[in-house]
């Protein structure tokens, strides 16, 4: 079986490295798609990748693995949505793109609402999995307690504090939340590890730089893995990483957040967000993340990606590699523009 692990954002790297481990061990052929303009920041040089769209075509997959919203129709090979994050409540999380014959769930909550989508566009399928970005949450390592007492030692605190915004100006909570982070890490017995999501814009990183504060670590980490398994608490807004916080049944305080479902402190008003975090940090923490656990990703085993390569290779199974899709025309014309090559 051949298999494009298609990666238009360096996000998406962590996410598709466990699918490309799984995929080798069965004796599939794997190939990364990796675009120019992320190339440089590509960590795993070593396995087969390309830049050129053109080579994809020539490849001839069977299955093309896409942890985002759009990829070439035009290629040859199942087109599987894997998911780029757990935020059920933006508004473009279920929009059906069309491009897409297989789609990968994590829990029951997508699963559900997928299948009904399912029933509506008659022309793709759905399978629950779990999600291979999580496995290595599940996994045991070492190493992880041991990186925690060091930077909790260097900073001579006994909390870490992980804030973890997202990037879009209407929901990001950076500029609101400037001087509450720079307080916090002004607090005994607190440091403060602030991960950017890929996108955010360079003018707000400055503004936190600018602080110059000693307890504050900005991770230049493309995996937020580690981070998560660190952290004693996170401050979000409505970025989709608080759902992956929580399955480690660990507290969330948010600012703004949009979501209809909010089982965790949300907040809108900004000057409570410091004495919310103390207030947990000292044991004060009303909140059960089970609902979240059991809806969003009930698997803790850390095979999420062999269920999820299963599930392609059922669908070939079953249905065989498609020819073709009906897609509407702005669609194709999308694609062209996102990936400059004309197929129709």
């Amino acid at each position: 079986m051949k298999i494009v692990l298609f990666c238009y954002l360096p996000y998406a790297f962590a996410m598709l490295k466990p699918l490309q481990d799984e995929a080798i061990s069965r004796g599939f052929t794997v190939l990364w798609f990796v675009p120019e303009g992320i190339i440089d920041n590509f960590p795993y040089t070593n396995s087969p990748h390309t830049t050129a769209i053109e080579h994809l075509i020539n490849f001839k997959a069977d299955a093309l693995l896409v942890p985002g919203n759009e990829v070439p129709h035009f290629l040859r090979g199942i087109k599987v949505q894997i998911s780029h994050g757990l935020a059920g409540e933006k508004s473009d999380h279920f929009r059906i793109r069309e491009y897409f014959d297989l789609y990968l769930t994590q829990g029951p909550y997508f699963t559900d609402k997928f299948v009904a989508l399912s029933k509506i566009h008659k022309d793709f399928e759905v399978a629950q999995t779990g999600w291979c970005k999580l496995d290595k949450l599940f996994l045991k390592d070492n190493t992880t307690q041991k990186t925690k007492a060091k930077l909790l030692s260097k900073h001579k605190a006994r909390h870490i504090v992980l804030y973890a915004p997202t990037f879009s100006p209407s929901l990001t909570s950076t500029i609101k939340l400037l001087e509450t982070i720079d307080r916090l890490a002004d607090t005994d017995d607190i440091v403060v590890v602030i991960k950017f999501h890929d996108l955010m814009d360079k003018e707000t990183i400055d503004k936190y730089i600018k602080l110059q504060n000693k307890n504050i670590v900005i991770s230049k980490e493309k995996d937020i893995s580690q981070l998560l398994l660190l952290a004693d608490i996170m401050i979000s807004d409505t970025s989709s990483v608080l759902y992956e916080f929580m399955l480690l049944d660990k507290p969330v305080v948010t600012l703004d957040n949009i979501s209809q479902n909010i089982l965790w402190q949300n907040l809108t008003d900004k000057s409570l967000v410091y004495k919310a975090v103390l207030d947990i940090l000292n044991g004060d923490d009303k909140f059960s993340r089970q609902p979240i656990i059991e809806q969003y990703h009930p698997y803790t085993d850390g095979k999420s990606a062999r269920r999820m390569i299963d599930a392609v290779v059922d669908y070939k199974h079953r249905f065989g590699v498609p020819t073709k899709r009906k897609i509407p025309w702005h669609r194709k014309l999308k694609i062209w523009k996102l990936f400059g090559t004309l197929k129709w």
